[in-house]
């Protein structure tokens, strides 16, 4: 999306398509300012009844060595801060997205294990859902983490407690081939 003219006003004007009922917030490596000028017109224009829905709420995505990027979570942070309303996100740790393919497909949640590297978005979903939960010391979250939430009381933080974790998702090859 451009911006359609040079002036605020300009951007304020430009037609906006009357089917949209939705702002989706997901991925977006060319995200701009245009697009959440866009965005917040359509949540204006559309008030309560155009839903504003977000992927997740990842601040950051690892890489190698320690290096990192911002994550959709800063995008959807940007939506809602310009529409002043939170998003309704139906990822991870919303159980939204297990509870789809529940319905879909004939899962049992005590045979069933959450795999991640995120505390509080992959392990808090599988707590959440009734799931064995194993955490992989690859991404976010550390072990020193884990041992905190696991000291403390509060029942928030122990909801983000795995059941496991390993060092590597590689770990697990020898197992798969039994």
């Amino acid at each position: 999306a451009a911006l359609p003219g040079p002036a605020p006003a300009d951007w304020a004007q430009a037609p906006l398509d009357p089917a949209v009922r939705a702002v989706l917030v997901g991925f977006d490596e060319h995200f701009s300012y245009a697009k959440l000028c866009q965005a917040l017109r359509y949540l204006l224009r559309g008030g309560p009844d155009c839903l504003l829905v977000g992927t997740n709420r990842d601040h950051r995505l690892p890489l190698e060595g320690g290096a990192a990027i911002p994550g959709t979570g800063c995008l959807v942070k940007a939506v809602e801060t310009a529409a002043q309303r939170e998003a309704f996100i139906v990822g991870k740790p919303n159980r939204y997205m297990f509870d789809c393919v529940v319905s879909e497909f004939n899962i049992d949640p005590a045979r069933t294990i959450m795999v991640g590297d995120r505390l509080d978005t992959d392990i808090l979903m599988g707590n959440s859902c009734g799931l064995t939960t194993l955490l992989t010391l690859t991404g976010v979250s550390t072990l020193d983490e884990v041992k905190g939430h696991q000291e403390s009381d509060c029942p928030a933080r122990q909801r983000l407690v795995p059941d496991y974790y390993i060092d590597s998702i590689a770990d697990l090859l020898p197992a798969l081939g039994d």
